[in-house]
Protein backbone atom coordinates (compact mmCIF):
# COMPACT_ATOMS: atom_id res chain seq x y z
CA UNK A 1 0.00 0.00 0.00
CA UNK A 2 2.93 2.11 0.83
CA UNK A 3 4.32 1.86 -2.87
CA UNK A 4 1.43 2.65 -4.50
CA UNK A 5 0.58 6.02 -2.61
CA UNK A 6 4.06 7.06 -3.48
CA UNK A 7 3.94 6.28 -6.65
CA UNK A 8 0.33 7.79 -7.18
CA UNK A 9 1.99 10.74 -5.03
CA UNK A 10 5.30 11.03 -7.95
CA UNK A 11 2.61 10.64 -10.90
CA UNK A 12 0.28 13.42 -9.26
CA UNK A 13 3.43 15.49 -9.00
CA UNK A 14 4.78 14.86 -11.98
CA UNK A 15 1.26 16.13 -13.99
CA UNK A 16 1.04 18.96 -11.53
CA UNK A 17 4.85 19.94 -12.98
CA UNK A 18 4.21 19.12 -16.83
CA UNK A 19 0.61 21.13 -17.07
CA UNK A 20 2.82 23.99 -15.03
CA UNK A 21 5.27 24.21 -17.10
CA UNK A 22 3.23 24.83 -20.61
CA UNK A 23 3.64 27.83 -21.86
CA UNK A 24 3.10 30.39 -25.33
CA UNK A 25 4.71 33.98 -26.02
CA UNK A 26 3.47 35.85 -29.36
CA UNK A 27 5.58 38.77 -30.04
CA UNK A 28 3.33 41.34 -32.22
CA UNK A 29 4.78 43.16 -34.93
CA UNK A 30 2.60 45.94 -36.21
CA UNK A 31 2.74 49.30 -38.66
CA UNK A 32 1.05 51.47 -35.58
CA UNK A 33 -0.06 50.78 -31.95
CA UNK A 34 -1.15 47.23 -30.68
CA UNK A 35 -4.61 47.76 -28.60
CA UNK A 36 -4.67 44.43 -26.49
CA UNK A 37 -8.12 43.62 -24.08
CA UNK A 38 -7.34 41.65 -20.44
CA UNK A 39 -7.44 38.28 -21.74
CA UNK A 40 -4.88 39.45 -24.54
CA UNK A 41 -6.77 37.76 -27.07
CA UNK A 42 -8.52 40.18 -28.97
CA UNK A 43 -5.95 42.71 -30.70
CA UNK A 44 -6.43 45.81 -32.29
CA UNK A 45 -4.61 47.31 -34.64
CA UNK A 46 -4.81 50.59 -37.39
CA UNK A 47 -3.31 52.16 -40.49
CA UNK A 48 0.39 53.55 -39.74
CA UNK A 49 4.32 53.78 -40.92
CA UNK A 50 6.02 53.23 -36.92
CA UNK A 51 6.99 50.01 -36.02
CA UNK A 52 5.63 48.53 -33.01
CA UNK A 53 5.96 45.81 -30.67
CA UNK A 54 3.91 43.84 -27.90
CA UNK A 55 4.93 40.58 -25.86
CA UNK A 56 1.82 38.72 -25.17
CA UNK A 57 2.31 35.51 -22.77
CA UNK A 58 -0.05 32.67 -22.20
CA UNK A 59 -0.21 29.67 -19.61
CA UNK A 60 -1.58 26.41 -19.87
CA UNK A 61 -1.45 23.70 -22.88
CA UNK A 62 -4.52 24.78 -25.20
CA UNK A 63 -4.19 26.02 -28.23
CA UNK A 64 -4.23 30.42 -28.28
CA UNK A 65 -6.31 32.13 -30.89
CA UNK A 66 -5.88 35.76 -30.96
CA UNK A 67 -8.89 37.66 -32.67
CA UNK A 68 -7.49 40.44 -34.85
CA UNK A 69 -9.11 43.93 -36.30
CA UNK A 70 -6.71 45.77 -38.71
CA UNK A 71 -6.95 47.81 -41.89
CA UNK A 72 -7.00 44.34 -43.90
CA UNK A 73 -10.34 43.47 -42.01
CA UNK A 74 -11.14 40.55 -39.33
CA UNK A 75 -8.97 37.06 -39.07
CA UNK A 76 -7.89 35.01 -36.33
CA UNK A 77 -4.21 33.71 -35.75
CA UNK A 78 -3.22 30.37 -33.68
CA UNK A 79 -1.17 29.07 -31.52
CA UNK A 80 -0.69 25.64 -31.29
CA UNK A 81 2.01 24.47 -29.42
CA UNK A 82 4.09 25.35 -26.56
CA UNK A 83 6.71 28.19 -27.72
CA UNK A 84 7.96 31.65 -29.02
CA UNK A 85 6.16 32.75 -32.12
CA UNK A 86 5.89 36.14 -34.17
CA UNK A 87 2.49 37.45 -35.78
CA UNK A 88 3.09 39.68 -38.72
CA UNK A 89 0.23 42.53 -38.38
CA UNK A 90 2.67 44.78 -40.50
CA UNK A 91 1.56 45.10 -44.20
CA UNK A 92 5.34 44.22 -45.14
CA UNK A 93 6.61 40.66 -44.99
CA UNK A 94 9.20 40.05 -42.34
CA UNK A 95 12.07 38.02 -42.68
CA UNK A 96 14.88 36.74 -40.25
CA UNK A 97 16.83 34.17 -38.66
CA UNK A 98 19.34 32.56 -35.78
CA UNK A 99 22.15 34.96 -35.09
CA UNK A 100 25.40 32.81 -34.39
CA UNK A 101 26.82 34.89 -31.45
CA UNK A 102 30.36 33.80 -31.10
CA UNK A 103 33.48 35.48 -28.71
CA UNK A 104 35.15 37.44 -31.44
CA UNK A 105 34.70 40.46 -30.01
CA UNK A 106 33.62 42.09 -33.13
CA UNK A 107 36.76 41.35 -35.11
CA UNK A 108 35.68 38.83 -37.98
CA UNK A 109 37.12 39.98 -40.89
CA UNK A 110 34.70 38.86 -44.26
CA UNK A 111 36.39 38.04 -47.29
CA UNK A 112 34.60 38.99 -50.67
CA UNK A 113 33.72 35.42 -51.50
CA UNK A 114 32.09 35.70 -47.58
CA UNK A 115 30.29 39.32 -48.52
CA UNK A 116 28.97 37.57 -51.51
CA UNK A 117 27.86 34.40 -50.03
CA UNK A 118 26.21 36.76 -47.31
CA UNK A 119 24.17 38.64 -50.19
CA UNK A 120 23.11 35.64 -51.65
CA UNK A 121 21.68 34.45 -48.75
CA UNK A 122 19.68 37.32 -47.83
CA UNK A 123 18.37 37.43 -51.29
CA UNK A 124 17.01 33.95 -51.00
CA UNK A 125 15.71 34.97 -47.67
CA UNK A 126 14.07 37.71 -48.95
CA UNK A 127 12.54 35.57 -52.01
CA UNK A 128 11.34 32.86 -49.55
CA UNK A 129 13.64 30.62 -51.28
CA UNK A 130 15.54 27.99 -48.90
CA UNK A 131 13.60 29.45 -45.97
CA UNK A 132 13.00 26.71 -43.58
CA UNK A 133 12.10 25.84 -39.38
CA UNK A 134 15.48 23.65 -39.93
CA UNK A 135 17.17 26.48 -41.53
CA UNK A 136 16.40 28.24 -38.40
CA UNK A 137 15.10 31.21 -41.14
CA UNK A 138 11.74 32.42 -41.43
CA UNK A 139 9.59 34.42 -44.04
CA UNK A 140 6.36 35.76 -42.46
CA UNK A 141 3.90 37.09 -44.78
CA UNK A 142 1.09 39.95 -43.16
CA UNK A 143 -1.05 38.74 -41.27
CA UNK A 144 0.27 35.63 -40.22
CA UNK A 145 1.96 33.88 -37.39
CA UNK A 146 4.89 31.28 -37.08
CA UNK A 147 6.57 29.32 -34.12
CA UNK A 148 10.02 30.13 -33.58
CA UNK A 149 11.18 28.19 -30.65
CA UNK A 150 10.50 25.92 -28.46
CA UNK A 151 12.24 28.19 -26.04
CA UNK A 152 10.20 30.73 -24.66
CA UNK A 153 12.85 32.31 -22.87
CA UNK A 154 14.91 33.25 -26.46
CA UNK A 155 15.44 36.68 -27.56
CA UNK A 156 14.18 38.45 -30.28
CA UNK A 157 15.43 41.38 -31.86
CA UNK A 158 12.46 43.02 -34.27
CA UNK A 159 12.71 45.12 -37.50
CA UNK A 160 14.61 48.44 -36.98
CA UNK A 161 16.19 47.46 -34.10
CA UNK A 162 20.04 46.79 -33.83
CA UNK A 163 21.50 43.90 -31.29
CA UNK A 164 23.13 46.12 -28.56
CA UNK A 165 26.93 45.45 -29.02
CA UNK A 166 26.79 44.89 -24.65
CA UNK A 167 23.82 42.63 -24.85
CA UNK A 168 25.04 39.23 -23.10
CA UNK A 169 23.89 36.63 -25.48
CA UNK A 170 24.89 33.83 -22.70
CA UNK A 171 22.08 35.08 -20.58
CA UNK A 172 19.16 33.45 -23.27
CA UNK A 173 19.70 29.80 -25.10
CA UNK A 174 19.38 31.62 -28.62
CA UNK A 175 19.28 34.97 -30.61
CA UNK A 176 16.82 35.65 -33.19
CA UNK A 177 17.15 39.12 -35.22
CA UNK A 178 13.98 39.98 -37.86
CA UNK A 179 13.91 42.38 -40.47
CA UNK A 180 11.17 44.20 -42.54
CA UNK A 181 11.56 43.44 -45.94
CA UNK A 182 12.06 46.72 -47.23
CA UNK A 183 14.77 47.21 -44.68
CA UNK A 184 16.85 43.65 -45.77
CA UNK A 185 16.63 45.26 -49.63
CA UNK A 186 18.46 48.50 -47.85
CA UNK A 187 20.90 46.33 -46.24
CA UNK A 188 21.30 44.15 -49.76
CA UNK A 189 22.13 47.34 -51.32
CA UNK A 190 24.75 48.06 -49.04
CA UNK A 191 26.39 45.05 -48.93
CA UNK A 192 26.86 44.85 -52.87
CA UNK A 193 27.96 48.22 -52.68
CA UNK A 194 30.83 47.13 -50.55
CA UNK A 195 31.79 44.22 -52.93
CA UNK A 196 32.38 46.66 -55.64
Amino acid sequence: MKKIKIISAVALFALITSCASHSKKIMIYASNDIQVDESQKNITVTEGTTHHEKMLEFSGSDPVTLNIQSPSGKFTLQATDDGLYIANLKPDTVVGSYQHVGTDNGTVKITADGLKARVDSLQKLIADSNVSVANKNYFIKPNSIAKITDKTNAKIFGPFTTIPSGFDAASVPEIYKFYAVKEEREIIEKLTAMGK
